[in-house]
């Protein structure tokens, strides 16, 4: 694939050198790596106990990123990111995602390949996203009950 022809999809207006982001990354081709929703809330597998760590533990590798709000959901999660521009060490403009093994021998895992973000402009919209991530179980939950 000539990845060279690819739109970017970071936005030409902004410099991305701090801010707050929406961000929504899925697992390859939807798989439930992460868990079930039961009781409106998310019980975790071996791999998501794993993701949540990793979640927690963000500004320990990446000291310019901390993570303001999550949820794991089966087969994405959803994070609010404040990046501190003034603590970014180098060029993020070819940072992508990456592919992991999971913690459990006999499966692979990996992410698919593009991911969504969202500059947050604004409090009313950091509230509108907190309120959604925060309720995503719940959602998730009552759309696949209530087809």
């Amino acid at each position: 694939m000539n990845l060279s022809n690819r739109k970017t999809p970071r936005a030409n207006w902004h410099q991305y050198n701090g801010g707050e982001y929406f961000v929504t990354i899925c697992t390859k081709d939807r798989i439930h790596y992460f868990g079930e929703i039961a009781d409106d809330k998310i019980h975790l597998t071996d791999i998501g106990e794993y993701l949540k760590t990793q979640i927690e533990n963000t500004e320990t590798h990446y000291p310019y990123a901390k993570i303001l709000l999550s949820t794991i959901m089966p087969n994405h999660i959803h994070l609010i990111v404040s990046v501190d521009g003034n603590k970014i060490p180098y060029d993020r403009t070819n940072v992508g995602t990456r592919r992991a093994t999971s913690v459990q021998s006999d499966r692979t895992f990996s992410w698919q390949e593009r991911y969504n973000d969202h500059i947050i402009r604004n409090q009313l919209e950091m509230n509108r996203i907190a309120d959604y991530i925060e309720n995503n179980p719940l959602i998730w939950h009552r759309d696949r009950n209530n087809p």
